[in-house]
């Protein structure tokens, strides 16, 4: 499952596909009405990638649990509707991962990630990669999109601007090419 490229911004709804890097972010692209906009680097972006979910064993990466619903739905069914109810979505989760940690997985992530993985089928984004022909070129990919990514989240340093001649400060300040004459 590769989700390089598919973000998450905290204020925003839905899902957002990186297609571009600006001065100050990075241009996204809404995978609800396909609108471009710019994520500036003091918005909280967050990188599916990146996104864990808890289990009594351990943490299991937010790529692998979409995998696993992909393979329950046979990766072509929209999942569970996210506005079911508490105990429809818990016991569809828990069907797909028995090992869910209860406790610390709220039920607004629960509806989140169902939500997240009936966006993405809809966009057709759970697709598999052929890893033999595109793997040099995925890498690429993922690459610049993680540069672009690293760039929204970090800001950078203004370069300060040095210059040998000092600026003048109004009409009062004048060059003068004269030599002064001391009263000794």
């Amino acid at each position: 499952m590769d989700l390089n490229g598919i973000i998450s911004i905290a204020g925003y709804p839905g899902l957002y596909k990186v297609v571009g890097q600006s001065k100050n972010g990075v241009i996204v692209e809404s995978l609800i009405d396909k609108k471009r906009m710019p994520a500036y680097s003091t918005y909280k972006i967050s990188a599916l990638n990146d996104i864990s979910i808890f289990t009594t064993d351990e943490d299991l990466p937010l790529s692998d649990v979409i995998k696993k619903i992909a393979d329950k739905e046979s990766k072509g069914a929209i999942a569970l509707d996210s506005k079911a109810t508490f105990d429809e979505v818990k016991n569809y989760l828990l069907s797909v991962l028995p090992n869910l940690d209860q406790e610390r997985v709220h039920f607004s992530d629960m509806k989140k990630l169902i939500t997240w993985y009936n966006m993405l089928q809809k966009n057709d984004l759970l697709k598999e990669k052929a890893a033999e022909n595109t793997d040099a070129e995925s890498k690429d990919e993922a690459l610049k999109i993680k540069n672009a990514t690293d760039a929204a989240i970090k800001p950078k340093a203004k370069p300060v601007e040095i210059s040998a001649k000092p600026k003048s400060t109004g009409s009062k300040a004048k060059s003068t090419s004269t030599i002064r004459k001391t009263g000794a």
